[in-house]
């Protein structure tokens, strides 16, 4: 058994941690529903970063009310990057997985396709 990365993305409309957090709700339930053998008990870590306007919420905590209650899970910000795509949260889930790397479905919503879309996949 391997340790995979996933990564996925999503934006925000407003820094609002209710907002946040439906919105890495959303992204996390996404890369389950798009990697259905992934389970919290498989996931060796989750790091989550956020871009400097959104600062209201931890998104980790959206992990935490999914029932993550053993997952380690950390938060930073990203670096500001002139230009970046803004209100975005990202996460990197690091997974123990039998499944090789390019299986895996990275999930990218919203203006955040924008930011990998080699990695997205056309179903």
């Amino acid at each position: 058994m391997s340790v995979r990365g996933v990564r996925g993305a999503a934006t925000v409309e407003r820094d609002e941690p209710q907002l946040v957090l439906a919105a890495t709700r959303q992204l996390l339930e996404a890369i389950i529903a798009s990697n259905p053998d992934l389970s919290a008990a498989d996931i060796a870590s989750a790091f989550f970063t956020v871009t400097p306007d959104l600062c209201s919420v931890h998104p980790a905590q959206a992990a935490r009310q999914m029932g993550w209650d053993h997952v380690p899970l950390m938060c930073a910000q990203e670096i500001p990057v002139p230009g970046g795509l803004p209100r975005c949260v990202r996460v990197l889930l690091h997974w123990n997985t039998g499944l090789e790397q390019d299986q895996i479905q990275h999930v990218y919503l919203g203006e955040a396709a924008a930011l990998r879309p080699d990695l997205i996949r056309q179903s």
